[in-house]
């Protein structure tokens, strides 16, 4: 998790899934790709993941890599390079923050992001107390 920004850092959870975490501010700062709205390659990934079900195709960072194809040979690289390429949708919903999601520390942190209602997140945020993001 150290590197310039757009930093690529790929590690294996409980020795099972690939995660994705991207470099994003200072050095030891990165940011836990957890879930995104698939819309291209939706067959490639349907076939990597084994389901029909676009819900479940990128939603949790297990899911998300497997779809992706992303394993341990994209450590080191950049988002900012292909075969990455990244964008924000059209969507209007709100972008909101709230706890993270696996641990038990810092639970008052509003360290994860996301659109608020999103149906391609990995688990929704809690109703009670969502802050906007600024």
């Amino acid at each position: 998790m150290f590197g310039p920004h757009g930093h690529i850092y790929v590690y294996r959870s409980y020795g099972l899934h690939w995660c994705l975490n991207i470099v994003a501010g200072s050095p030891g700062s990165a940011v836990l790709v957890r879930a995104l709205e698939p819309d291209k390659g939706l067959t490639e990934m349907s076939q990597r993941r084994g389901t029909d079900n676009i819900r479940l195709l990128c939603s949790g960072p297990g899911r998300l890599c497997q779809a992706l194809g992303i394993t341990g040979e994209y450590n080191g690289g950049s988002v900012l390079i292909h075969p990455f390429h990244m964008e924000m949708g059209p969507h209007q919903q709100e972008l909101v923050a709230g706890p993270r999601i696996g641990i038990s520390r810092g639970m008052d942190s509003k360290w994860r992001f996301g659109l608020r209602q999103s149906p391609f997140l990995s688990r929704p945020f809690p109703s009670v107390g969502q802050d906007v993001a600024p």
